[in-house]
């Protein structure tokens, strides 16, 4: 027979049998190919129980799996590294636990000392800021001054107001000295982090 099978069926069975015929198709295009996947999802559900991690949930499978393969439980060989690997298991869980607990640890520090030199680095150049202001209001001031100097009467008096005024404004910039003590501390912070 060198035809295909749904050309055979076809021929045969779609006069005589067109009920047998979609009967055929339908059993042939039904897969199987997904089954182990299937099976694999009834494994998990006799595995799973409450708050697996998924690295619980893969190593409860490879030993289902490891049980499956020998045949049962009773069929499993207890070899010496079954046994050593068995004994140890405890200790190699603190282990990992002691692990994560650095890691967390190192995280929450690296997040600290990101946010005090963020801080640090924000405090800084408000203080640059803060010198250019002060330094442009000294120069304004120095510049009427020196203009009132070869002025006379009341142009005078107004350029000398305003130089005044200009330097009262810049010694009123008290924020320039305490954003130089909040880098100290920051600087410190940063030190000991």
């Amino acid at each position: 027979m060198k035809d295909r099978l749904d050309v055979f069926l076809h021929t045969t069975l779609s006069t005589p049998y067109p009920d047998l015929l979609q009967f055929c198709k339908s059993l042939l295009l039904l897969s199987h190919g997904q089954a182990t996947v299937e099976r694999g999802f009834s494994v998990n559900k006799e595995v799973e129980t409450c708050n697996l991690h998924d690295r619980s949930l893969e190593s409860l499978r490879l030993v289902c799996d490891r049980i499956s393969n020998c045949g049962g439980v009773l069929k499993v060989s207890l070899t010496k590294e079954l046994l050593a690997s068995a004994s140890s298991a405890r200790s190699q869980y603190r282990l990992y636990l002691e692990n994560e607990r650095k890691n967390k640890e190192s995280a929450t520090h690296a997040l600290k000392r990101k946010a005090v030199e963020e801080e640090l680095l924000d405090h800084r150049t408000q203080r640059d800021v803060l010198s250019r202001v002060c330094e442009s209001l000294g120069n304004d001031a120095d510049k009427l001054a020196e203009q009132a100097e070869g002025k006379a009467g009341s142009k005078m008096a107004e350029l000398i107001t305003k130089s005044n005024t200009l330097r009262r404004r810049q010694k009123e910039k008290k924020e320039l000295h305490q954003l130089e003590e909040r880098i100290e501390e920051k600087s410190s912070q940063l030190k000991l982090l």
